[in-house]
């Protein structure tokens, strides 16, 4: 599996042609405590770059975009009863969704762990 990371604070864990994404742990400390998750219905295709959930804390809404295109396969239900596993896990339990790749190139621009804290650093 290949974790990557991009600059708006997702992350990627690609397994073959399947690639799973949520909020970085960055993201969900600035974010704060979660009360809310909005996910993408299964079947739904996103676009890299366009809107694919939203995530909204007791401080703020935010957008997450889609780090690559693909079709939904799977979103975190578990999410809906608990939103906070996003804060507790964000790169682990509190994934949001499942995609099925349509370009793996998408992949190459994207940053790799060590990237990624130098950007937050």
């Amino acid at each position: 599996m290949t974790m990557k990371y991009t600059d708006d604070h997702e992350w990627v864990n690609v397994d073959g042609d399947t690639a799973t994404f949520g909020i970085t742990n960055h993201a969900q400390e600035q974010l704060g405590e979660l009360v809310y998750v909005e996910l993408p219905a299964v079947g739904a295709q996103l676009t890299k770059g366009g809107d694919a959930a939203v995530v909204e804390s007791v401080k703020a809404a935010s957008d997450v975009y889609s780090p690559l295109t693909g079709e939904v396969v799977a979103v975190n239900d578990a999410l809906e009863g608990e939103p906070t596993k996003v804060n507790e896990a964000p790169e682990g339990d509190g994934w949001l969704v499942k995609i099925k790749l349509s370009d793996t190139g998408e992949l190459d621009g994207m940053m790799d762990a060590d990237a990624y804290q130098k950007l937050v650093g």
